[in-house]
């Protein structure tokens, strides 16, 4: 334990070591003098933060760190503990520097040091609130574009007026997300770190795929692989037999693979994934989960894009999934993420075609020949439509073009059947579409950037069902009508777009989707620049 030391010079008390020990601070009643002297260090050392600034201010200088009561003490402890154990949660503790804190602590000498202490404790403690509430990274758009999701930031003043206020412990336990998805993939990390250790799966699958009946090295490499990955308890088989088969079945609905049993092309790429890249995914899907640290709603819609899955979500339950079709990766065409609320679904919807598919796709090919795209009809700015022969299609360029194009009702309609309404600013919805056959492909990235279910009409029911005696009475009477029919949902639902490569199923384990738009790769790398990094744990 380090005791404080109180030299006098000049008459007058000098505080000449502040000394922490079991992380409490010891010094005796301050005079008057000091008391001056230290509201003065505060405010200088706080002028550099507006919000800090503004704090001290508004409580006359006085420590909420630095003190000598039980609740500074407390105070202090909790975020010296918060800060060291910031590595469980994926944030790089140099970041909060803990061991630098420590040493200014202990090396205070006098008043003047005591308040720059205070101040450089709540900027540590800003600064970890809101990277483990809200996120490191603090505009993701500017990673990726498609990044246009509402980080939510809380009012900075407003952590420090709780913690001044609250039970340090509880606040401190209440600032990462509290969802289980978070838990799980705090979890799954130390699972992964853990592996790590131990020198991760072992060595990859020598070959481009593998099917029942084969034999040799390679067999028996991707028989040790799926040992080590847990997918087979113990077996001495040298053929890919029944046991390997049903272990690449479940290893293939783990990772989102059309699950045939067979180590084809993708199913291989996936399998020979290390450990760290999956680590990665984990870091990065805590990060994104801190990002959407936010109420999602009772009931609400939840589509991760590279899952290529829809989900109804009730009471944290999923009540009802749907495979989906994205956005191509193509930079103009991928899938956005972000969140907004389901107004309405329209039965038999026309096809008012964007404005960047006509020019960049449907111009081009009328101006070679004016009866391309037939199924389209040409309208001008009042909804009319315009006989393609009155047109002359080579004398406009894209910025010229003055007409709109729409597709009728029908079953061939791009949008299918039904579409389904959140309106925003991307101009994203989910439907239907008439494209069947690409819901059957392992990846589904293909659409303009809206979101195509495979079941669209049970998706409906599944909607209508919290408002209607007849939900698919309700929806079939307005699809045979022929009408373009709009049905309102009572209650609007939430719906997230969100995008991630390392998810949770429903019994509690972590799953893993592929990278298809590369964003994650970016976040890694942003992350990294930012202090994060692997780290392997045994124990």
């Amino acid at each position: 334990m380090f005791h404080t030391k109180i030299t006098t010079k000049s008459g007058r008390g000098i505080l000449a070591a502040l000394a922490i020990g079991t992380l409490g601070f010891f010094a005796p009643a301050p005079a008057a003098a000091q008391i001056t002297a230290f509201k003065q260090a505060v405010a200088e050392a706080a002028a550099r933060d507006d919000d800090i600034a503004a704090f001290y201010r508004a409580t006359g200088y006085e420590p909420i760190w630095t003190g000598v009561d039980e609740h500074d003490r407390a105070r202090r402890a909790e975020l010296l503990r918060a800060i060291q154990s910031a590595g469980s949660h994926g944030l790089p503790v140099a970041r909060y520097n803990p061991e630098g804190l420590i040493a200014q602590l202990r090396a205070v000498r006098s008043t003047r040091d005591r308040g720059m202490a205070e101040v450089e404790m709540s900027r540590i403690f800003l600064q970890y609130a809101r990277d483990i509430q809200t996120g490191l990274i603090r505009d993701p758009k500017q990673i990726d574009s498609g990044i246009v999701r509402e980080i939510p930031k809380r009012d900075r003043t407003a952590f420090l007026k709780d913690i001044a206020g609250g039970k340090p412990a509880a606040f401190f336990r209440a600032l990462p997300p509290r969802s289980m998805e978070y838990n799980a993939l705090i979890k799954e990390k130390v699972v992964m770190e853990g592996r790590l250790a131990q020198g991760g799966w072992g060595p990859i699958v020598p070959a481009r795929k593998l099917e029942p009946g084969d034999k040799g090295a390679a067999v028996i490499a991707l028989r040790n692989r799926l040992i080590t990955m847990g997918y087979i308890t113990r077996s001495n088989t040298m053929v890919y037999d029944e046991t390997i088969t049903n272990a690449v079945h479940e290893f293939q609905i783990a990772h989102g693979l059309n699950p045939d049993g067979k180590a084809g092309g993708a199913t291989m790429a996936q399998i020979n994934v290390g450990v760290e890249q999956r680590l990665q995914s984990v870091m990065v899907a805590l990060e994104r989960e801190r990002w959407f640290n936010t109420e999602r709603g009772k009931r609400h819609i939840l589509v991760n894009i590279p899952d290529f899955t829809a989900k109804v979500i009730d009471d944290g339950n999923v009540t009802f999934q749907t495979r989906s079709v994205v956005g191509a990766r193509d930079s103009d065409r991928v899938t956005p993420e972000f969140s907004d609320v389901m107004e309405h679904m329209e039965v038999n919807p026309s096809w008012y075609v964007p404005r960047s598919i006509i020019t960049k796709e449907y111009l081009p090919s009328m101006q070679r020949n004016r009866n391309a795209a037939s199924h389209l009809l040409i309208t001008d700015r009042r909804g009319r439509t315009v006989s393609r022969s009155s047109i002359n299609f080579s004398k406009y360029t894209a910025r010229t073009f003055p007409f709109a194009m729409r597709q009728p009702p029908s079953r061939s309609n791009a949008l299918g059947l039904v579409k389904f309404m959140f309106p925003n600013k991307y101009n994203i919805y989910l439907h239907d579409t008439p494209a069947k056959n690409l819901f059957s492909r392992d990846v589904r990235a293909f659409s303009h950037g809206c979101i195509r279910l495979a079941q669209p009409f049970e998706f409906a029911y599944a909607l209508l069902a919290v408002q209607e005696t007849d939900p698919v009475g309700r929806f079939q009477n307005a699809l045979k009508s022929g009408q373009t029919t709009r049905i309102v949902l009572k209650e609007p639902v939430p719906v997230h777009l969100i995008y991630r490569t390392a998810v949770t199923n429903a019994r509690g384990h972590t799953e893993y989707r592929a990278d298809i738009y590369g964003r994650d790769a970016k976040i890694w790398s942003a992350l990294s620049k930012a202090g994060v990094a692997l780290r392997s744990y045994q124990g």
